[in-house]
């Protein structure tokens, strides 16, 4: 009995040692086809980022949509073109099995407006592959450079080269190399192509209750953003939602002369800053009643917020600021948290220059940054109630000069309840078995991100569909989407194809 019991454990000591030996050599044979293959990605992601991607140009999305249905028909996929209210959705799907489970994918074709003055290139749709100098200057190369041996910190410069056409090309090239190999996905796959997601994503939700069944899936996975700014594969797991107001204080009906009227009419400046200096202390945490309700954080969620590879003074010192705020204990924990941050302040005078007035108005325009755990209307109706135990009359328009001679403090508030935020357990079964893929794939896990700080217009179909939805970004940090000299390091292409034949080896 004990020498059989000792052969089973020696049989599953080297049934382990097989399988970890064969991983390590299929990530070794990954590396290997990357390598073979990565020029031919390069000359494809150039090809793809050539053709402009502005919505306003319905011509150029068409030519868009033309390059990827032939690149992912050869991969075995079947297209739908579906109508929306403005440009349509391009839905992909590749059936392999029904019993396995369905994984839907979401990138967008379209990119940001372009300054083409502000780049430091001829035009921004035509890419240029450059190297940093010693200096920290990038310098254009000739693309020949790419027959030697291809350096993972050149970067290509060009709208949309990182935001969203590398993802796009990353997971073609992907499935390209398991077909090459006669591979196959462990899931089923669908894919939304958005052609507007840079413009509010109006074309895509307006489809959600018409197709709802043609996404369902049972999981989701956006591809688009930077990594975490390691370079490390990331997962995040959430974003925060966006909610919106204006208020406005008065003084006299119209603007007056500052040496007439000074020390006799109130500026409404100085009633407006006072109320906004009513909803913050100095340390940054919001004074308005409730308005953290709801938000814990406990030890384990703790753990992996600390477990993020951020350096605080790093982060500091690249924003210029003594300090932080005390929201939260460090960067990641202050992300869990709504926000009250006032992004614009003006008065009634509009023209160029300085004038001696006493503004007839003053607006301070608010954002407020949503967790799962707040809601929008909610946090909203807070803001609300706290100017109004400040002594205000609180309208949703002008007040009328009757109100104006009958009240001593008038405010305007209006707003915008917004998009609420998702976010998917980090513990949650997809969660798990994507770290795990990942953490073989590379040895080391990857960096988990509860909720990052931004907000995605496709987070009303992520709720309404209600699938359990991860954002995995793979380009890198400093790439400079949406504004000018957008670019892709090299080194992110060559990773991200990695990413993606994870993914696509897991087993959900």
């Amino acid at each position: 009995m004990k020498i059989n019991k000792f052969f089973k454990q020696q049989r599953n000591v080297f049934i382990i040692f097989f399988l970890l030996v064969s991983s390590l050599f299929a990530q070794q044979n990954w590396d290997t086809q990357i390598d073979a293959k990565l020029l031919s990605v390069i000359q494809h992601h150039k090809e793809f980022v050539s053709i402009p991607n502005l919505p306003e140009n319905v011509q150029d999305m068409y030519k868009n949509i033309a390059w990827v249905k032939n690149k992912y028909e050869k991969v075995g996929f079947t297209f739908k073109t579906l109508a929306s209210s403005t440009l349509p959705v391009l839905f992909a799907e590749r059936v392999l099995d029904p019993s396995l489970k369905t994984v839907l994918f979401y990138f967008h074709i379209d990119g940001q407006a372009v300054n083409p003055d502000a780049w430091n290139q001829e035009d921004p749709f035509v890419p240029v592959l450059k190297e940093q100098s010693k200096t920290g200057d990038w310098n254009t190369i000739p693309w020949d450079n790419l027959n030697q041996k291809i350096n993972d910190e050149w970067r290509i410069f060009a709208r949309a080269a990182a935001d969203d056409k590398a993802p796009i090309v990353m997971f073609l090239s992907a499935l390209e190399l398991l077909q090459k190999d006669n591979t196959k996905p462990n899931f089923n796959i669908k894919i939304i192509f958005d052609l507007e997601e840079e413009y509010d994503s109006n074309g895509f939700l307006s489809t959600l209750d018409k197709y709802k069944s043609i996404y369902a899936s049972d999981y989701m996975i956006i591809m688009d953003g930077p990594a975490h700014n390691s370079n490390r594969p990331t997962l995040t797991f959430g974003c925060r939602g966006i909610a919106t107001c204006s208020i406005t204080t008065y003084g006299s009906k119209l603007p007056q002369h500052s040496g007439h009227y000074g020390n006799y009419v109130s500026n409404p400046v100085f009633n407006l800053s006072r109320l906004l200096a009513s909803m913050k202390s100095d340390n940054g945490n919001v004074l308005i009643e409730g308005y953290y309700d709801g938000i814990t954080i406990s030890d384990e969620v703790k753990a992996i917020l600390n477990a993020v590879p951020d350096d605080k003074e790093l982060i500091n010192q690249s924003l210029v600021i003594y300090n932080e705020e005390s929201v939260g204990a460090n960067y990641q924990e202050a992300l869990q948290f709504p926000t009250l941050n006032v992004r614009q302040i003006g008065t009634s005078w509009k023209g160029k220059g300085l004038k001696t007035v006493i503004p007839e108005y003053a607006t301070a325009d608010i954002d407020v940054r949503l967790v799962l755990e707040t809601d929008g209307k909610v946090q909203l109706e807070k803001i609300k109630n706290h100017i109004k135990k400040q002594g205000f009359l609180v309208l949703d328009r002008k007040p009328t000069d009757e109100e104006r001679l009958s009240h001593k403090k008038i405010i305007t508030f209006t707003s915008n309840s917004g998009v609420n935020a998702f976010r998917t357990p980090l513990n949650s079964p997809f969660g798990e078995k994507l770290r795990k893929s990942l953490t073989t794939t590379f040895g080391k896990q990857p960096v988990s991100i509860r909720t990052m700080g931004g907000t995605v217009p496709i987070i009303p179909a992520i709720n309404k569909l209600k699938i359990p939805a991860i954002i995995i970004p793979m380009v890198n940090m400093d790439n400079n989407q949406h504004s000018p000299n957008e670019n892709i390091r090299i080194g992110n292409i060559r990773q991200g194809i990695k990413i993606c034949l994870s993914i696509l080896n897991t087993t959900f």
